[in-house]
């Protein structure tokens, strides 16, 4: 017997205050000014891994430029 292991797809918004170490509320923020891309699914909004890694990379781009 296989066993298939399905990965998640989207993330909450408290799955993302989460990953970064963020309060809800300022990631609410951040999703309500686009710095996170998001999609509104129904009621809910869901964010792709790969939009955390953007917001995160562009944070990082940014303080290695301030600090140059």
């Amino acid at each position: 017997m296989t066993t298939t292991v399905i990965e998640r797809k989207w993330h909450t918004t408290a799955e993302v205050a989460e990953m970064l170490g963020f309060g809800l509320s300022k990631t609410k923020l951040l999703v309500l000014t686009g710095e996170i891309r998001s999609v509104k699914i129904g009621r809910n909004r869901r964010i792709l891994p790969a939009w955390v890694d953007e917001y995160v990379n562009r944070c990082a781009t940014a303080a290695e430029e301030w600090s140059a």
